[in-house]
């Protein structure tokens, strides 16, 4: 597959202003609703068929919790699929930050669509929900720093488009998508190659329109990173005093110094202070890793 070019690379973070464009739609969106429906009903939902099949109903979803809102389109394509007719009217927008006990939207349709899409739209929407809510918390703690927060490919499998858009939405930069848009040489990619400098060469040959990123353990493999003219040197388990140190030396290595990211056991408590150290990027797996899904229910009123 040829290196991609879209709004996930990291090179877009590289050349853009630090300002977070606008999420984009995932291509995959409707292909991942497909799925989904096709796992949860099979040859067809059972209980719904109890229902008569000309009944009518209204629905309320309902957020039980403080969230940032995200997930709209996939609910939406949900029950889009299985009756186009059925209206859904939405009372907040997409990345909204929404309090406990808002109504999300309103739903008008026949009932066995609504019953047999409700489980379905409800996990899109509390999953992605969930990611844009981490993600906001963890922007919000590097705010004003002028470092910004990375995703990572720590995605759950086959939803790592859906989840690179909730992190967005939340206000977190998305590092590459897959292996396929970006060069990250990390620790075993060093050792298979012969070292850093082979590794990065090879890279520059392969690829030499995309930035080089290269994860180093210690200063003399920052030291041995700055020297290749990689444009991206990754920080792996750093403390405060080593990501200082790493900060100084990248400056006094090179003009322009290269683009530093920390990454390694981030959580929030620690984020503002490894913001402050003068990193550019601070990568958190736990934003879509770690996840917990915002508590969502459906409420049914037949007409």
């Amino acid at each position: 597959m040829p290196p991609a070019r879209n709004a996930y690379t990291i090179r877009q973070i590289t050349e853009s202003s630090m300002q977070n464009a606008a999420p984009t739609l995932p291509p995959d969106l409707t292909v991942t609703v497909r799925r989904a429906l096709e796992e949860d009903i099979g040859s067809g939902d059972l209980t719904a068929a109890l229902i008569p099949p000309a009944a009518t109903a209204r629905a309320t979803v309902l957020c039980r919790q403080a969230a940032v809102i995200c997930g709209g389109p996939w609910f939406d394509a949900v029950f889009q699929m299985l009756d186009p007719a059925l209206q859904i009217i939405w009372q907040v927008a997409e990345g909204d930050s929404v309090d406990a006990d808002t109504v999300l939207c309103t739903l008008q349709g026949n009932a066995r669509i609504l019953l047999t899409g409700e489980r379905t739209a409800l996990n899109f929407l509390q999953l992605l929900s969930g990611t844009a809510t981490a993600a906001r918390r963890y922007a919000e703690a590097v705010r004003g720093s002028g470092c910004q927060v990375l995703d990572t490919r720590k995605t759950l499998p086959g939803l790592r488009l859906a989840q690179k858009y909730a992190t967005a939405c939340g206000g977190v930069r998305n590092h590459r998508v897959g292996l396929f848009d970006g060069i990250l040489v990390k620790e075993n990619h060093i050792m298979a190659a012969g070292g850093i400098d082979a590794a990065v060469a090879a890279a520059r040959a392969s690829a030499p329109d995309l930035p080089i990123e290269v994860e180093v353990e210690n200063r003399d493999e920052l030291r041995a990173a700055l020297g290749t003219g990689a444009d991206i040197v990754m920080l792996d388990n750093f403390d405060l005093d080593e990501l200082r140190a790493a900060v100084a030396l990248n400056q006094e290595l090179r003009d322009p110094p290269a683009m530093l990211e920390a990454s390694g056991n981030v959580d929030l408590d620690r984020l503002p202070a490894i913001a402050a150290t003068g990193v550019d990027f601070v990568s958190v797996g736990a934003i879509t890793k770690h996840l917990d899904a915002i508590d969502l229910s459906m409420r049914f009123y037949l007409d």
